[in-house]
């Protein structure tokens, strides 16, 4: 399979990455549909197997069970890259809170080295900028840990140029995480020109909208999620913005038909069309999604099927 380098990193990685945030479960506020673990330790090696070479994951994700899970999955196998994330908490009963202290992040990689069970993490981001008055902090750390061999690489998740600037004064930065997708595609106006300008690798979220640009998403099955999964509280999962994005899935279905690929291919494609973007991240339930997603690795937007996406966004913002 193809690979990219990394902005400035030594890493060369493949188009897409597996994400881990679903593999988390229904556990705390960043909670999902509930999975089963061995056939999420399955859809890792399958999407190994088929030469996927990185996975992101965050300690918060099941409030530490991702990293749990995909730690067994890893183990007695060649190691992908492995990223994770910082700064996002949890107390006894499953709040979250933010810290961005650097005694609070020494606690929390040397508990993600614990789950994931390795010696070094490949790419140590902070997950979010908050609070804002402790960033200077937050990134400080990450330089330590990089020089102490707990981390390769670091990087930071959901910053703007502001604050990509002052986490700059200090070190670069070799990475950034934005969420990207046909539903939201914000970062296009500074964001993605500055890390493109400044050699920062950009790997974004979101690409099939959280399950939204695929042909599985039907407004029978958002009213039957469970009540404590977020996307249940989305304005993009309600009315009135819903129809208009399910006629959005539905063209990208048509799009992909005479292809063989599914929507959530052409959602993620036209993400890595912009020159700015390095990979996405992916998320896949079970062996077969990420067999079809891994085509996205390889499936190019034609200029018509990229104005019939544009015609539709300009119809319908």
């Amino acid at each position: 399979m193809q690979t990219r380098p990394l902005g400035r990193t030594d890493m060369q990685i493949t188009p897409i990455g597996l994400g881990a945030r679903e593999i988390g479960g229904g556990r705390g506020e960043f909670a999902w549909d509930p999975q089963d673990d061995q056939t999420s330790i399955a859809t890792i090696k399958r999407a190994l197997n088929l030469g996927i070479n990185w996975i992101d994951t965050a300690a918060i994700y099941g409030l530490g069970h991702s990293e749990e899970i995909v730690g067994k999955a890893i183990k007695g196998g060649e190691r992908p890259y492995i990223f994770t994330k910082c700064s996002i908490l949890w107390d006894a009963k499953g709040r979250t809170y933010h810290s961005l202290r650097a005694d609070s992040i020494q606690r929390e990689v040397e508990a993600s080295l614990k789950r994931l069970g390795i010696e070094t993490i490949d790419l140590y981001q902070l997950h979010e900028p908050d609070p804002d008055s402790e960033i200077e902090e937050g990134w400080s750390k990450l330089v330590e840990l990089k020089r102490q061999g707990k981390v390769r690489h670091i990087g930071v998740s959901n910053f703007n140029v502001e604050q990509l600037r002052r986490a700059e004064k200090i070190a670069p930065v070799e990475t950034l995480q934005p969420p990207y997708s046909l539903i939201d595609s914000h970062v296009e106006k500074e964001i993605l020109p500055y890390s493109h300008e400044h050699n920062i690798g950009v790997i974004v979220y979101h690409s099939m909208a959280a399950g939204l640009l695929t042909e599985h998403m039907t407004k029978e099955h958002i009213e039957h999620m469970p009540s404590d999964d977020w996307r249940k509280k989305d304005p993009e999962f309600n009315e009135p913005r819903l129809s208009r994005n399910l006629e959005l899935a539905n063209l990208l279905t048509e799009i992909g038909y005479p292809h063989n690929v599914p929507a959530g291919v052409v959602a993620t494609a036209w993400t890595l069309k912009n020159p700015a973007v390095t990979a996405a991240i992916v998320e896949s339930l079970s062996p077969a999604q990420i067999e079809e997603m891994v085509m996205a690795c390889e499936f190019r937007l034609s200029d018509s099927e990229t104005r019939q996406i544009e015609q539709f966004l300009a119809k319908y913002p």
